[in-house]
């Protein structure tokens, strides 16, 4: 599971693990996204709350997730990214994956500085809902356009780091004891963050 505040790689790094260990990559946010530009009753109904920075309530996201992890397809793994974001959610994964494996906590960390320059310069694919910074027009997952993520604006990311102080902070207590927590420092270059991940997981299994 994927832990740390807005801009901290998360994506990136869920995308790069998903490639070595084969296993699916289920963000919520993308998943979140997709429904918004497909129009469906659950992008309808989380349309404006994403827009704003919030957080979707724990019910309806906590059901978005236990439907994704049913799938035959996480059976043997799984890389989840943009969930928890709350103590009720986390409970709830609990008891999800309760008959798995222990779930290994890798938990991001980068200053707020550093979150408020990297998601100035993000973009995301307007087709596939694929996280990008940096030059370039095309998704290099699926080659579909990318745009400007509506819930970058300025305003909106200080809310949205407002929203994760208040909401999803507590979770490094929650999980911050467990011998599965495993702390990454996010500033250096994605593919060594990417390592002392792969480090830190195979330390656990």
């Amino acid at each position: 599971m994927m832990l740390g505040p807005p801009g901290a790689g998360k994506g990136t790094q869920a995308r790069q693990l998903r490639r070595k260990w084969d296993i699916p990559h289920i963000s919520t946010g993308a998943m979140l996204r997709e429904a918004v530009a497909a129009g469906t009753p659950l992008g309808r109904a989380v349309a404006g709350i994403m827009e704003s920075g919030g957080l979707i309530n724990d019910e309806l996201i906590t059901r978005v997730v236990t439907e994704r992890l049913a799938q035959p397809d996480t059976k043997v793994g799984f890389l989840l990214d943009g969930f928890p974001r709350t103590i009720p959610q986390a409970e709830s994964l609990d008891r999800i994956v309760s008959d798995r494996a222990p779930l290994i906590i890798i938990d991001i960390i980068l200053t707020e500085a550093e979150v408020i320059r990297r998601l100035a310069s993000r973009m995301v694919c307007s087709e596939c809902g694929a996280n990008a910074v940096g030059e370039g027009s095309r998704c290099i997952d699926c080659g579909g356009p990318l745009v400007p993520r509506a819930d970058d604006r300025e305003q909106v990311v200080l809310n949205r780091l407002k929203v994760y102080r208040e909401q999803t902070e507590p979770l490094v207590e929650y999980y911050g004891k467990r011998p599965t927590y495993c702390r990454i420092d996010g500033a250096r270059l994605p593919d060594d963050v990417t390592e002392e991940i792969i480090t830190a997981v195979e330390s656990q299994t």
